[in-house]
C-alpha cells in the first residue's frame, strides 16, 4: 500500500510555472490550487509516495 508524505506551498504569481516545475522535478505532485489570505497570494497542495 502506497503512503504518501504532503507540502502546502504558497505561490507567487509571477512564479508560479518556476515554483511548480522545481517541486515537480523533487516528485510532487500537485494535488489542488487555492486561494491564500490575500487577494494576490495562492496556495498549492502536494504529494508524493512516502519513502520507506
Amino acid at each position: 500500500m502506497t503512503t504518501w508524505e504532503y507540502a502546502t506551498v504558497p505561490l507567487l504569481v509571477h512564479a508560479t510555472k518556476q515554483i511548480l516545475d522545481t517541486w515537480g522535478a523533487e516528485g510532487w505532485e500537485l494535488v489542488t490550487v487555492i486561494p491564500g489570505p490575500g487577494p494576490e497570494q495562492l496556495v498549492a497542495y502536494l504529494k508524493r509516495p512516502r519513502e520507506s
